[in-house]
């Protein structure tokens, strides 16, 4: 998988030197930094370092050359022949400047570079995940209304001293939806929506993690309405102090809280979402820098049964409603993800089914079924077989069943603890509130 990232960066980046020199400006930005995604991919998984210090050294050049292009599209449109009608392709790679009249506007090329890698964080597609597909946390979906869509819709609900939710914290077991609700977020609302996690903002370029950080909440200004999402935010803002704090991470986390403080008291329309496993490892400081902490805990029980009925979609079955009301009763302590693993294992029994059924029937359409060995019509064959005489494709799947499940949950525990739960919810009485 890693070795792909390397070609599919050379690819993008031979493409785009060759728009680059036939002229096509435009496109080969656009292929510039589809080659730098991919090479920074390679980077996080790459152990050679001779490959590493290669890999970085491209970085730079396809980077440089991708400033300069974006620099003068920006500010005119085109990319002019610079000394005399000589074409930019023409020139070194990493010489031609951008004419900005003056140097007025001019946008320092550190702030470019910092820009162009955050690029990538932007969420251009909305990931269709809807509010009515978020099962149960009525209150944490309420409270995101509140602060993302109806400033929007109504904005003169938000006046004088009514002012919307700046910041939010999702915090509680791993698998309970957290980053399920933040796509919600993004669909549903009218705004720009920033992704990052705590390794984009660390690693993505090395020793500018802070000027990262303030470039990205300035996007976001510039962008506004908008949404900022940090995941794994523990990771990147735990308690100041600890031994294993590089200077960096402070500088980052100072950076982070200036930032905040700025959010929260301008009118820039600007709304930071962060989610953590961990809770009572934030630093205090940034703990209070969120206006409301949201406890999201594993779903109840009609949140599970609606789960269940979700992940399943239209696959064909012929589970009652009863039989999902059995099954969220089953699942008590499982979170969202358990049981979205223990629907993808259930898939799956249909396909064993067919390959170990040693008969089959065939319809009146033609298409063949498994049945059991005393039943009228049964042939014994194989799916071998069948596929032997080009026949599989007329081979029926058959429904899910309530069996399926049962035999699927025989074997699969809850993945979160006792212990979990106890600390999330002494967290929620010391500073949050039920999702």
């Amino acid at each position: 998988m890693y070795s792909n990232f390397m070609e599919h960066g050379m690819e993008y980046a031979k493409q785009a030197v060759k728009e680059d020199d036939t002229g096509n400006y435009s496109n080969a930005l656009k292929l510039y930094m589809n080659a730098l995604e991919y090479f920074q991919a390679q980077l996080k998984y790459e152990k050679n370092q001779q490959i590493v210090k290669t890999i970085r050294e491209r970085c730079m050049g396809y980077l440089r050359r991708a400033e300069e292009i974006r620099a003068v599209l920006d500010n005119g449109g085109s990319v002019p022949a610079p000394n005399g009608g000589v074409s930019v392709a023409a020139q070194p790679k990493t010489s031609p400047k951008p004419k900005d009249g003056g140097g007025k506007d001019k946008e320092d090329p550190e702030q470019a570079k910092l820009k162009a890698g955050l690029d990538s964080v932007i969420i251009r597609e909305k990931p269709n995940v809807k509010w009515s597909d978020v099962a149960g946390l009525e209150n944490a979906k309420q409270a995101l209304q509140e602060a993302v869509i109806l400033p929007v819709k109504f904005p003169q609900f938000f006046t004088g001293k009514r002012k919307p939710w700046r910041a939010f914290l999702l915090y509680g077991p791993p698998g309970t939806g957290k980053s399920y609700l933040a796509k919600a977020v993004a669909t549903e609302a009218d705004s720009t929506f920033f992704s990052v996690s705590s390794s984009d903002l660390v690693s993505k370029w090395m020793g500018e993690s802070e000027k990262l950080v303030s470039n990205l909440f300035q996007m976001a200004r510039d962008s506004a309405p908008s949404i900022i999402f940090i995941d794994e935010i523990d990771s990147l803002c735990g308690q100041r102090g600890e031994g294993n704090e590089s200077e960096a991470s402070r500088r980052i986390k100072t950076g982070l809280l200036v930032q905040m403080q700025g959010v929260g008291s301008d009118d820039h329309k600007v709304l930071v979402l962060a989610a953590t496993n961990t809770p009572y490892a934030l630093d205090q400081a940034i703990r209070r820098r969120f206006d409301k902490r949201i406890y999201i805990p594993l779903p109840d029980l009609k949140a599970r049964q609606h789960m269940f009925k979700v992940h399943l979609g239209d696959t064909p079955h012929n589970l009652t409603e009863s039989d999902f009301e059995k099954l969220a009763q089953k699942t008590e302590g499982f979170s969202g993800s358990d049981i979205s693993v223990c629907v993808k294992d259930v898939l799956f029994e249909p396909v064993r089914k067919i390959q170990d059924a040693e008969y089959f029937m065939k319809s009146s359409d033609g298409m063949w079924a498994p049945c059991e060995p005393k039943q009228r019509g049964a042939i014994k064959i194989t799916l071998q077989e069948l596929d032997a005489q080009e026949l599989a494709s007329k081979v029926l799947l058959p429904p899910i069943t309530r069996a399926d499940f049962d035999k699927v949950l025989a074997r699969q525990k809850p993945t979160v603890s006792k212990a979990d739960l106890e600390v999330h919810e002494r967290f929620t009485k010391e500073f949050g509130e039920e999702g």
